[in-house]
């Protein structure tokens, strides 16, 4: 995710914690290196002066905390400043909503749709979506096809009807669902009856959030279309899109902080759950290497729902050493249901080093791993050292794999099962304990 300009900012903070000591002819020369970085990120050259103004003044004359060095210092401002200019995210609620979508053509409007739904889905809520798209063509045969790939009813599709009137009854229809999510056309540009339109379906639905869905690679322009659709209709938040390839993904963020609409979620790719709630300082920490271990987190939370007892039994009886194949088959389920390999490596610090070639054939070793599992017997699974070369042979044909491949799973389980081992001291369980939210 907007690569080069990680690389660039990440240079410039190397300086300072590289360097023998801070002075002023350091500051000046990682302020310059900052203000580089920024343009390269397409960051409007106002705001590059301001920010770089700002952190200029705060390294040279605030003293550090006590406890804090100087270079721990400057560290810290460039991160705060830096955070400060992407602005501040808002999440949804979770609660019994109407959802309206708004936005120009080409913006991944209705795609958003569907990631929006399944992001409420998959916290246990009943969602439906309105398609009140009556101009494009096929829109709403596209959001009936999203519809159908996360399971959620749609209403729309209806020949002779005003956009108003679809709304009116798929809210009738849809009345007894939790968050309702509606569709609405998109222009080349903010046109008058593009307005009227989205005021009438606005006074009908009385929406909860009017959220404004913008493609990132817009850059700087990001900010006049937020702008102008906050002052037609009132904005309640923006959903970035294609944050995941765009050079211009740092001045889109910019543009949008600087009209005062909060980011709620970006979207990061063209899987139904690559939507991620906004974050300025998670962001900064990954376009740094750093990782964003709390995002990572929060999506193993999310796939363990409404399995947090069994997790909890499951993680005490691995600490304490007892680890099966079963375990090892649990876990890549539940790293499968996290998303692509490369996204989660994101979230790891320095994980974003990893080429993706290497990513790839991780994953690809681990799609072999779990087909060689399902060729084994229940006591192969419960017991894997009773696996032997004749066993070897025979789950290595059931997989179709050479028995080189059933070898390297069993090497690999032996090394997470001698890792398990080391967490079985009292301290180090706790640790995790706590910081996996299981106890």
């Amino acid at each position: 995710m907007l690569k080069n300009f990680g690389e660039a900012l990440k240079s410039a903070f190397k300086k300072v914690a590289n360097a023998p000591f801070v002075d002023k002819s350091l500051v000046k020369e990682v302020v310059r290196d900052i203000q580089r970085a920024l343009i390269m990120g397409d960051v409007n050259v106002s705001l590059v002066l301001k920010v770089s103004k700002k952190i200029e003044k705060r390294a040279l004359e605030e003293k550090p905390p006590k406890g804090m060095s100087n270079r721990e210092h400057v560290l810290k401002i460039l991160y705060e400043e830096l955070s400060s200019i992407l602005g501040e995210g808002r999440e949804l609620p979770l609660k019994r909503q109407r959802i309206m979508m708004v936005g120009l053509y080409g913006q991944g409007k209705t795609t958003t749709c569907g990631k929006l739904a399944r992001k409420f889905q998959k916290r246990g809520m009943k969602v439906a979506l309105i398609a009140a798209d009556i101009h494009r063509p096929a829109a709403y045969e596209q959001l009936a096809t999203i519809a159908e790939r996360i399971n959620v009813p749609v209403h729309g599709g209806i020949e002779g009807r005003k956009a108003e009137e679809i709304v009116k009854e798929g809210l009738e229809k849809f009345s007894r669902y939790d968050v309702i999510i509606i569709d609405t056309a998109g222009r080349h540009s903010l046109e008058d009856d593009l307005i009227d339109e989205m005021k009438r379906i606005a006074s009908i639905a009385k929406p909860d959030e009017k959220i404004l869905v913008i493609d990132a690679s817009v850059g700087q322009q990001a900010g006049k279309q937020a702008k102008a659709f906050n002052e037609a209709i009132g904005i309640t938040g923006v959903i970035l899109t294609k944050m995941d390839g765009t050079a211009k993904g740092g001045g889109a963020l910019s543009a949008v902080a600087e009209t005062g609409a909060p980011i709620i979620y970006v979207g990061t790719g063209e899987h139904m759950d690559d939507l991620e709630k906004f974050n300025a300082a998670r962001f900064l920490s990954r376009l740094l290497g750093m990782g964003d271990l709390e995002t990572l987190m929060e999506r193993a939370r999310e796939v363990a729902k409404g399995k947090e007892k069994d997790l909890e039994e499951k993680a005490k009886k691995m600490m304490s050493g007892r680890f099966t194949l079963i375990d090892m088959y649990e876990q890549m389920e539940m790293l499968s249901g996290m998303g692509p390999l490369n996204k989660i490596m994101e979230l790891l610090p320095f994980g974003g080093k990893m080429k993706d070639d290497d990513i790839y054939a991780a994953q690809q070793r681990l799609k072999k791993f779990k087909v060689i599992m399902d060729s084994m017997t229940k006591e192969e699974l419960e017991n894997p050292s009773i696996i032997k070369s004749s066993r070897i042979k025979r789950i290595a044909r059931g997989a179709g794999v050479e028995a080189k491949d059933v070898k390297e799973l069993l090497k690999q389980y032996n090394i997470s099962k001698k890792m398990m081992k080391s967490f079985s001291n009292k301290k180090m369980q706790r640790k995790l304990m706590k910081q996996f939210k299981l106890s």
